[in-house]
């Protein structure tokens, strides 16, 4: 007989929720100890449940709970501190991080340095950071914390170090070969685009774009066909017409 196994105030953030039953609740959450786990809130749409109004994203909870199995049952929750506030785009992107993250996360597999990551990305996101550059390097450390990580400063089928000047072409698989000559079907990108992901520095409007570029296509390697809902509500966000735009 499977033991229960009974976790009291984990330090996590619910990345979603979808009814279950007449007024219960099937959680996705992110904790630091213990990874993605799914867990089950008994009467939380109730209204008159306690733990309703904490049980929202981008929140940081205490969460305790016990399971017997893959899905647990939630017993308490607390706020672990101040909520701030997220709007506009930057909560759009929040959505697209935990999208990202239910997505690729396998359950109770922990990921210490990536909770934290998307923590430091939350609080920069509610702090008005700037989006594009967060994003791109979210994905990345995303991908490099799942064993996904890309080849970036160095030459694939050389070993030699990336040239800023010269362009290379980008195999999702292995990494970038120099490119000699600029082929129609060549996945190209310039090495100074590259060395600014692989250091972190995406200050320059064609490495950001080439960012992009390059993490979309990676991503949708492990992503499969289905596509993303956040990207669908941030681009019909962008589509809305707001108060003093041109009709």
């Amino acid at each position: 007989m499977t033991a229960t196994v009974r976790i009291q105030l984990a330090s996590g953030y619910v990345l979603h929720q979808r009814p279950y039953r007449e007024s219960s609740a099937l959680l996705e959450v992110l904790t630091e100890a213990h990874g993605r786990v799914g867990l089950v809130a008994r009467g939380i749409r109730s209204p008159k449940s306690r733990q309703r109004g904490d049980l929202q994203p981008f929140r940081s909870l205490r969460l305790s709970w016990s399971a017997r199995g893959e899905l647990g049952t939630l017993t308490a929750v607390e706020a672990d501190a101040p909520q701030g506030r997220l709007q506009g785009t930057a909560l759009y992107s929040a959505f697209y991080l935990n999208e990202l993250l239910v997505r690729l996360l396998g359950r109770n597999d922990p990921h210490p340095r990536l909770y934290r990551y998307y923590q430091a990305s939350l609080n920069s996101l509610m702090q008005g950071g700037d989006i594009e550059p967060l994003l791109r390097l979210f994905e990345k450390n995303l991908l490099q914390e799942l064993g996904y990580g890309l080849l970036l400063d160095q030459d694939a089928d050389s070993g030699e170090p990336v040239q800023p000047d010269r362009y290379y072409d980008y195999h999702l698989e292995s990494g970038p070969g120099l490119l000699q000559d600029h082929s129609a079907q060549a996945f190209a990108f310039r090495g100074s685009s590259l060395l600014a992901l692989a250091s972190g520095q995406l200050n320059d409007r064609d490495a950001l774009q080439d960012a992009k570029r390059l993490m979309r296509s990676a991503l949708n390697l492990y992503l499969g066909n289905k596509p993303l809902k956040s990207r669908e509500l941030f681009s019909a966000g962008r589509r809305r017409p707001r108060a003093g735009d041109p009709q």
